[in-house]
């Protein structure tokens, strides 16, 4: 039980961290406190309320992976080199991907409280 206890502790530092010194964390966060009144208004059922946030949530912990790849890299050789960019790049692909999967997700429920589909 102390070990997890002490892996969320650590984990709130991190996200303290990360909501500090991090812009594009700052900015989805923000989506998040805008998703979940909205998907209150949106979601048609308890399922797809879960669903909006939940996906928001995901984005989230992509970014926040993709900013200890970054870290990381940076510590290990703060000069440019190709398979370090290379690295940055697949993890932010792997961000814009979550991004567009959060995009698609949210057009689809709104799409659905519209009747448009």
């Amino acid at each position: 039980m102390q070990r997890i206890i002490a892996a969320f502790w650590n984990s709130c530092a991190g996200l303290t961290y990360a909501l500090r010194t991090e812009r594009a964390v700052q900015q989805e966060t923000l989506l998040l406190v805008l998703a979940v009144p909205l998907s209150l208004v949106i979601g048609t059922d308890m399922w797809q309320r879960l669903l909006l946030v939940g996906i928001v949530l995901a984005m989230i912990g992509a970014e926040l992976l993709n900013t200890c790849i970054e870290k990381l890299c940076d510590h290990v050789t703060p000069q440019l080199h190709p398979q370090i960019k290379a690295v940055k790049d697949m993890g932010s692909a792997g961000v814009f991907c979550f991004q567009v999967l959060t995009g698609l997700v949210w057009l689809a429920a709104i799409a659905e409280r519209l009747s448009l589909i």
